[in-house]
């Protein structure tokens, strides 16, 4: 039997990849990463990457050749070239690539989605989102249709065209979000909008962790202020970030703290206790626990491999 040919629009996707992949060696001959112009980074690897800690703020993210994964709580997501990532609140993530070579190296794109911008398109698209679904998880991995494909790729044309970067970049960005919101994912859009849409609860909760990471966390005042019961804000919270409050603020104090004594030159003891831990040897405790070695010799490790 014969195979069946190509459709016009798996040929189309075919050679938005192929051209993807052009686009991003030749902007990015080194492994590395870079900002290839205002909230649109790069990235290229030639080989796995280690386990990597980060707090992952509201991006789409789309790979052009290798594979990636993330952890997010207890659970990984996988994607590829034929999957987008999208993640719509800031969430602590712990990454890494596990598809690249020298022959085939891995090369990705991260384009960050501006909240104010985000809020003003999709009012502006018309499309009607679900007002009452404000538990839908923050981070999704969707297979990535042409249309949406064909809109990134045309944006990294710009690349060789700095002059034409300023006028049509927004363009081609609310037509991503737009094709976004076609996809369904209006819901998880609303994330960003918090500010906008008092409905969003979570998305404040998690606002406020962030924004006061060293203070106690005292769930039923926050439940309170939030207009929601204690049992109701922790399924939400979980739904939201695959995450209990508790977990999600102990990562991010330890991220925050890793910050701290890399990049400040604190000691673990100070690190500890500006993110909020009193106990130094519980401090090392939770830090080895999360980062696989105690803080000094974690640091002594980052540094050597900068």
């Amino acid at each position: 039997m014969a195979s069946q040919a190509p459709t016009f629009e798996g040929q189309g996707a075919l050679l938005n990849r192929q051209e993807l992949v052009e686009r991003i060696s030749r902007s990015l001959p080194q492994d590395g990463h870079v900002e290839a112009f205002p909230g649109l980074v790069l990235f290229r690897s030639s080989a796995v990457d280690k386990t990597a800690f980060s707090v992952m703020e509201p991006a789409f993210c789309v790979i052009a050749q290798g594979s990636k994964e993330i952890r997010v709580g207890d659970e990984v997501l996988r994607y590829d070239p034929g999957h987008y990532l999208i993640t719509t609140v800031g969430l602590p993530t712990v990454g890494r690539i596990v598809e690249a070579s020298t022959d085939r190296p891995y090369l990705g794109l991260r384009l960050n989605l501006d909240p104010a911008l985000v809020a003003s398109y999709t009012l502006e698209s018309g499309i009607e989102t679900r007002k009452s679904d404000s538990a839908v998880r923050a981070v999704d991995v969707k297979p990535i249709e042409n249309n949406l494909l064909d809109a990134v790729v045309r944006m990294i044309r710009l690349l060789d065209r700095p002059q034409d970067v300023k006028a049509l970049t927004p363009l081609i960005f609310k037509e991503i979000i737009f094709r976004l919101l076609l996809e369904g994912q209006g819901s998880r859009l609303r994330h960003l909008t918090a500010e906008q849409d008092p409905s969003r609860r979570i998305s404040r909760a998690i606002k406020e962790v962030r924004e006061n990471i060293s203070e106690p966390l005292k769930i039923e005042d926050m439940a309170r202020r939030l207009g929601m019961s204690v049992s109701g804000f922790h399924h939400q919270f979980k739904s939201v970030t695959s995450m209990s409050p508790v977990q999600f603020q102990r990562q991010l104090r330890l991220q925050e703290a890793r910050r701290l004594m890399l990049g400040e030159d604190l000691d673990a003891a100070s690190a500890g206790v500006r993110v909020g831990y009193g106990d130094p040897s519980y401090f090392n405790r939770e830090y080895k626990k999360h980062f696989g070695a105690p803080p000094q010799r974690d640091i002594a490790k980052l540094r050597s491999n900068l």
